[in-house]
């Protein structure tokens, strides 16, 4: 079919968004789950700053983001020159980078849908346990996790989405270099900028679009399937 019949260009792209968006979920959820934890149950001054700045990449520019994100990793900001002298990592005009924006861009949706997962649960299953004589870190492992893994789910399935189509601060950071940060939006803006470049800018969006598609269904199939699970027990 030609509307999948890509260029090992757009292919590259593809696989990039992908590669991206995984890394962007993956990395950024151990935090987002700290945060969440620290938001909903911690009482201490300047939680609600804590607050405001995760939530900041929601209301600002993406634009701006972008920007802050290259005087702090850029190869000349304070971030960036540490992690390429010790460890070895460079963000600036690279996918890592593309990964880096992504994630936080993303970031806010994910400790949002957690949270609110954790504010719904019960929270005397977890006290109940801990009178018992558990450890704090074994009930969040075997009481909390499993409750607010719908949370969780719905976290990934969001900042996975975020990351796919994210644009502003991943252009501005990383720029649109093909084969190292060129994601299916960037890909899809390079196109409209050609004449003649429609189709295949509405080709890739049609492929964007199955992709959250899918992964939207996969996050319903796994909470159904933990749903069905837990009637069973």
């Amino acid at each position: 079919m030609e509307w999948f019949n890509l260029t090992p260009d757009e292919w590259l792209a593809v696989r990039l968004s992908l590669k991206v968006a995984t890394v962007a979920m993956l990395t950024s959820l151990p935090l987002a789950i700290a945060i969440a934890l620290l938001l909903s149950r911690g009482r201490f001054w300047g939680r609600m700053l804590l607050s405001c700045l995760v939530h900041l990449p929601l209301v600002l520019p993406p634009v701006v983001t972008g920007f802050a994100l290259l005087l702090l990793f850029g190869k000349q900001g304070a971030l960036g020159h540490f992690f390429e002298t010790y460890l070895g990592i460079v963000f600036s005009f690279r996918w890592t980078g593309a990964a880096l924006a992504s994630a936080i861009m993303g970031f806010p949706l994910m400790v949002r849908a957690i949270r609110l997962s954790i504010d719904a649960t019960d929270k005397k299953i977890e006290q109940a346990a801990k009178t018992l004589g558990a450890n704090p870190i074994w009930v969040f492992i075997t009481i909390t996790l499993p409750l607010i893994m719908p949370g969780i789910l719905a976290g990934m399935v969001l900042s996975f989405a975020k990351a796919m189509g994210e644009f502003g601060a991943t252009i501005t950071f990383v720029s649109n270099i093909p084969g190292e940060t060129q994601t299916l939006p960037s890909a899809i803006y390079s196109y409209t900028q050609v004449p003649g470049g429609d189709f295949n800018a509405l080709r890739l969006t049609l492929i964007s679009v199955i992709i959250s598609m899918l992964a939207l269904l996969l996050s319903e199939l796994l909470a159904w399937w933990m749903k069905h699970r837990g009637s069973l027990v």
